[in-house]
Parts: structure tokens; sequence; C-alpha cells
């Protein structure tokens, strides 16, 4: 596919065709037990984990280990290994590493009677070569354990590198296993006592693992990859290890098993369709399930004559000017176009950085508007939204935003965002669950009090009713209070009937922001007060916008976007702010922060003198506990409000019940008071976040690979190379010095290439 710009062909292959083994996987609570949290692998308490460090493979062994062990964080790499290419065309630059294909591999069952043609290679002389195995990808699904353990084996033996168990667990006082880590036979590092040992050393730290785990299903799932080595393959000394030698005659007939399992095994969920709007479970049989998913799967996007080839035309030319442009189609049963994703390289670098919170901007679909465009969207440095990505749905159904998000995820090389904010929608609420488990999911707050004002915009005593909402909502401080008062407020205004408000109600943990304090929003507007439901393209796309007209502006909106970056970063780096009081916190981050993130900032210091009357309530060793009196209205003793504020001296922490710094990045002016107060004189530094810094330097040129590479693969020399001289071109545009160091670096390079070239001839 290097180089090309490629659409799926029509192949009855390429759909969830009745032929199709179609696994759905509803999933549940109970099965998500062995999830980490951020990396944190320590299990709950029904669970009991051990280590087994070794060259061999386990099968059902007994292993008496009572103690919890570390595994590496969760971060996801591509590999960059191009042994296979799928049924879905996933074009970035075309020279986009093949891994990301995987996850859109949808095989069908109608090739039983050339069952072996779909494992195999063809050199292009007609001759069939040994089976290839894909590189494994998260939501993987296997029989069993040993399939999976066989699985990777083999990938790993045809790559040229050995694997071993690095740690399984299984459940407490039960020889299950419950979940595994397999990972190259050069992870970590000698120990101590064999550091003299005469053995030649083979481990590198390498960090190349799959993470395995039983769900519900009773199938081993893989949920984490990570694909690349820190060192070069050596086939030959792979091929005695241990875990090869293993692969005896059944073990190959596990591994190479017939297209059936194989179907079974690697494939792209798809997943009925359910109601978009509904919170109720649903009670549709089997039949119904199978005709909404026909329904869905016979929807296409709503073009108009001409659509597709400008759609066609709009992603080759981007690929021309931008080689890292990634998009990917999907097709229905009938080869019409039904989803289209599409992400440029500086917004695939820039998630690198801010991957923190993503919302995500479903504005005209939810209005629809002629184009049905939706965009993820983050928050840059300058607490601006950026563009993330951006895609046209033919539905909202449950299967359309798996594979977008899948899509999504795909080309970031697998690292889900932190926190994720949406709509309200059931359907999307699920996707969510399936493809970002570990992300924190909420809800637009402001979409969801504009809905329930605009729903009671008849009461009788509106206005007091919208006074009192607004109030309970945004000011609440603790989930006591919030639960109180919307209590009162059902029994004031007489809304007892009002169903639909006790669904919202039942799903107030998504979006009140009381229970979201311990989740970190970098000032995202969709959580501040008075803020009004808006999208990105505000002001670019409007419910009457063409497709032809939306690609005319795009370039232009994106321009506009990096030059208000541009002149921000240059305002920040080179202007000094005016400071308005004489407190160093000010001038502390005044020195550090971006212009418009340190405004925010000032704001809170200069707020410091409506504080008053710091008490110390509490001691707890070095933890001591304060209250905070505040004014709120400009009057000492006037609306006056009390704020806890715990201060732990030693680690020089400090969290005050109002929750700022996780909701806007900073911290406020009742947890500044305390600081002053306790005579702290900078700002400690675990509240100075990189992501605001100006003098930070973020480069937007996507890096998915490292210096490992295949010499004997020239697809890897070109990423490789490309991806490298991509670093220096866009540091050589920091200016004119910059930019005469790296031409004078690139002739030196061609030069000395040009050397080894002509002693070849």
């Amino acid at each position: 596919m290097t180089g090309d710009t490629a659409f799926s062909p029509n192949d009855p292959s390429l759909s969830s065709n009745a032929n199709l083994h179609i696994t759905i996987d509803e999933g549940s609570q109970n099965s998500e037990n062995l999830l980490e949290e951020e990396g944190n692998d320590l299990e709950n308490d029904c669970e009991q984990l051990f280590e087994i460090d070794g060259d061999d493979h386990e099968n059902g062994m007994d292993v008496k280990n009572d103690h919890y062990f570390d595994i590496e964080s969760n971060g996801h790499e591509d590999d960059g290994d191009d042994t296979n290419e799928h049924l879905f065309d996933i074009d970035g630059n075309g020279h986009e590493n093949n891994v990301d294909e995987q996850l859109f591999d949808i095989e069908g069952s109608g090739h039983e009677d050339n069952k072996d043609d779909a494992s195999l290679v063809d050199d292009g002389s007609g001759t069939s070569q040994r089976k290839v195995y894909p590189p494994p990808v998260v939501g993987m699904e296997f029989e069993s354990y040993d399939d999976a353990y066989n699985f990777y084996n083999c990938y790993a033996k045809d790559i040229g590198f050995a694997i071993r168990v690095k740690s399984s667990w299984t459940k407490r006082n039960s020889k299950e296993k419950r979940g595994a880590v397999l990972c190259c036979n050069c992870e970590g590092f000698k120990t101590v006592k064999d550091a003299n040992s005469r053995r030649k050393e083979t481990r590198t730290g390498c960090l190349a693992m799959i993470r395995l785990r039983l769900v519900e299903s009773n199938r081993w799932r893989v949920d984490e990859v990570k694909l690349e080595h820190n060192h070069l393959f050596d086939p030959e000394r792979a091929q005695n290890s241990k875990s090869h030698k293993r692969i005896d005659s059944g073990a190959k007939r596990k591994v190479e098993p017939t297209l059936d399992v194989e179907v079974r095994t690697i494939k792209l969920y798809r997943a009925p369709a359910i109601d978009t709007v509904s919170y109720g479970s649903s009670n549709s049989n089997k039949g119904e399930i199978n005709s909404q998913c026909d329904r869905s799967r016979s929807l296409n996007l709503k073009l108009r004559n001409g659509d597709v080839l400008l759609i066609q035309n709009f992603f080759c030319r981007a690929q021309l000017v931008d080689p890292n442009f990634f998009y990917v189609m999907d097709f229905n049963d009938e080869g019409l176009l039904r989803n289209v994703f599409w992400i440029d390289s500086r917004s695939r670098a820039a998630y690198a950085h801010f991957n923190d919170v993503v919302s995500f901007d479903t504005t005209c679909l939810s209005f629809n508007y002629e184009i049905p465009l939706i965009a993820f969207v983050g928050v840059n440095h300058h607490g601006q939204n950026i563009l993330l990505g951006c895609g046209l749905l033919a539905d909202e159904t449950l299967e359309t935003y798996i594979w977008l998000f899948r899509a999504w995820l795909t080309c970031l090389s697998g690292r889900p965002p932190q926190t994720i904010i949406t709509n309200q929608s059931k359907a999307m609420q699920s996707a969510i669950a399936e493809v970002f488990p570990r992300a924190h999911h909420r809800l637009c707050l402001a979409n969801v009090v504009q809905s329930i004002l605009e729903s009671l915009g008849a009461l009788q005593d509106y206005e007091a009713f919208q006074m009192f909402f607004i109030r309970i909502v945004y000011d609440s401080l603790k989930v006591e209070e919030f639960e109180l008062a919307w209590e009162d407020m059902i029994q004031r205004f007489g809304l007892r009937d009002q169903e639909w408000l006790r669904i919202f109600y039942d799903d107030r943990e998504r979006w009140v922001p009381v229970y979201s304090k311990d989740i970190f929003f970098a000032g995202l507007s969709y959580f501040q007060k008075d803020e009004s439901v808006s999208s990105i393209f505000d002001g670019y796309v409007h419910d009457k916008t063409s497709l032809k007209d939306f690609f005319d502006i795009y370039d232009i909106f994106l321009e506009k976007k990096r030059q208000k970056e541009a002149l921000d970063d240059f305002e920040s780096r080179d202007l000094s702010p005016i400071l308005k009081t004489r407190c160093y916190y000010e001038l502390q981050l005044s020195q550090l922060y971006t212009k418009e993130v340190f405004r925010k900032f000032q704001d809170e210091v200069v707020m410091m003198s409506s504080c008053f009357n710091i008490t110390q309530i509490l001691t707890n060793g070095t933890i001591a506990t304060y209250t905070v009196k505040e004014s709120e209205g400009g009057e000492i003793m006037r609306d006056v409000r009390n704020f806890e504020v715990v201060y732990d001296k030693t680690g020089a922490e400090i969290r005050c019940i109002c929750s700022c710094f996780n909701f806007k990045g900073f911290l406020c002016r009742h947890a500044l008071c305390v600081l002053n107060y306790n005579g702290v004189e900078e700002i400690p530094f675990q509240y100075l976040l990189p992501r605001w810094r100006k003098d930070f330097k973020r480069l937007y040129v996507p890096d998915f690979g490292s210096n490992n590479v295949d010499i004997t693969n020239p697809v890897q020399w070109f990423d490789h190379l490309y991806k490298r001289a991509m670093q220096v071109v866009e540091e050589g545009m920091n200016s004119q010095d910059h930019y005469m160091v790296a031409w004078q670096a690139f002739k030196e390079s061609l030069n000395k290439v040009r050397l080894v070239a002509d002693k070849h001839v």
C-alpha cells in the first residue's frame, strides 16, 4: 500500500455478511475486574497476583506466590512491521505501520474450500510460501490461554525473537488463571548475582510484550500490546530458544487453526444497532437484533452526486502535502460508502502532548446538519480547542461508534485518552466502554444543563427554577449537599412525575461536577459555568454547509488555528504580562505559563483578597485541615462560604474542596491563601504542569518509531529515515539560524551517503 491512496474494493468479504462469524461482546462490570487503573496492576481483593519470571511456558502451573508484582505502565507503541495487508484500506501516508490495519481485519467464512490460501503468502509467482502471523493487536481474542501463547510465540519466531512468561495471576484460593503478561526474552536485565556470570548478556531491557486477560465469555483477550524492540532481531539464536523448541506438532496444530477458528479469533467485533437515545435496556430478541444489524449495515452516507470523488480527491491532495495524513473508509454490504475518518499529521503529533482530556463533538449530528460531521477536540497549552481528528458518519449506532473509536485509536498508536467528554447517548457510552475501558467518560455539562432547562421552559416558576438548578449543579461542594438540594428542587417545583429528569439524575455521576473532582479536565470549557454548547467549527460550518463547501474551508480553518497558536506562542515567549499584585505566586507563574493560562491564574491571585479568616480545624500528623472563608458579594460577611483545604507539609501537597486544580489546571485562591498562611514562598513543583509551560518545546511531528529497524526490510528504512528527517525539518523552521544548521547537516549527510554509494560502484 506504500504510496497509494486506496479504497476498500467492493468485495463481500469486507462486510459483516450472513456468512461472517459474528461475536457480540456485551461485557459487564464484573468482566473488567482485572483491568488495572492508570498502569497500576494491583488487582482487587478477590484476586491474587503471581509472578513467574523465566523462559518456560507455564501451562496450568501451580505457582505459590503471595506477593504482588509491578508490570510496566500502559503504553502502546507501533511496530512498523509490514508483514500483512488486510481487507480494510487504511491510508495514512502510504508508509504507515501496517500494524494499524489489523484492527479492521474482517474475514468471512465463504473460503472454507480454499482455507489454506488465507494463511499463506504468495511470492508473486503463484507459489505458496510459509504461514505469516500478523502482529498482535488490542482486541484479539483466543479460545484458550495456550492458543494465545502459541500465537505470540509463532509470531515471535517469524520476526526473529523469543518470548517468555513475565508474570501471571489467578483468582485467590484458585488455580484458575485470570491473566498473564508475555514478553520478549530480552526484557529486563541481569540480576546482581548473575552480573558476573560468564554467560553472554542477552537482556537489553526490551519492552515488547502483550497482556492477556480472561474475559466473561471465557475467552482470552489481548488488552495491551507493545511491539517496539530495542535490539536487532537474531532469528538463528531465536530458533534455539526454549519457547520455540516447545512448538511441537500439537502446538502447531493449535496455532494454525482452520479458517473458522481464525475468523473467531482475529476480527473486528460487530455489535447490534441499539437505540441511541434511550437509557433503558433492550428486550429485543435475537431476530430483532439481527434485523437491526442488517438495517445498520445497509445504511450509507447521504451524499450528493460527485461527493465520493470529492472525498477521494481531498484525501489524495492531503497526502501529497502531508505524508503522515491518515484516513480510513467503511463500506456497507453493497459497497457503498458508510463512514469516513481522517486526521492530519500535526493533529496526530499534538495528541501526544494533549491526550489527557478529549471531547467528542457531535454538534452536526445532533442538529441534523447537511454533513454528518464529527470531531475529536483537545486542549492545547494556551487553553484553546484543537482538532484531533474528523469523520463523517452514516448513523449513530453502537457499531458505527465502535468502528470510529477504533479507527481513531489505531492512528494514535493505541494510546487512549485519560478522559473523554461526549453528549448523552447510550450507544456512545457502550462504545467507549468497549474501546476505551480505562478512560473516564463524562457528559458535556453545558449540553445536559441546556437540555434540562429547555425541557422545563414552560414551568410556571421557570426563572426561580433556573437559578436554583444552576446553583446546585455548579456550586455544590459535597455529594450529600447536591443530593439533598436536588430532592428539595424536585419537591419545591413539583417535578416528581418527570421520568426523563429521573434518568438524568440516575446518570448524575457522569455530568455533575461534584462527582468528578478527582478527574483532570485541563480547563475544558464544557465544565465551566455560563458556557454554552458550541462546536469547534462554529463560524465555518452551518446546517446548510455542503461537503464541497466544507472541504473548501477546511484548510483555511486549520491554518487559522495554527496561526493563532503561533501568535500566542510568540506573545507568551517574548512579552511580559502586567502584574496586578505583589504576590510572588503571580510573578512565579508569569515566568512559566503561557499568556492565556496565566491570565486565568492571575484572576485567582487577585481573588485572594476576598478570602479571610483562615482557621485550622484538624491536625493529623503533618496533615492539617483548614477552613477558608470567602465573601462572594464583594463585601465582608455577605454571602460568605466556607472552603475546606487540606495541606500536607511533608509532601507540600494541597487540596481544596472546590477542586479548581483538576477542573482548570491551576491552584485556586483558597489553596494559595493556605500556602501563604504556612509561609510557602513558591507554588510546589507538582502543581506546575508542563502542559501549560511556554518554555516547553513541542514538536508537531509524529514519532511512531524508534531506533530499532529491521535492516533487511527496505520499507522500514524509509519509515525510519523519513520520520527522523521530518523532525530535523520541524526544528529547522524555528528560526533562520535553525534553518541554516539543518540545511548544512542535510548537505553533509547527503555527501556522506553518496560516498558510500560510490564505494559500491
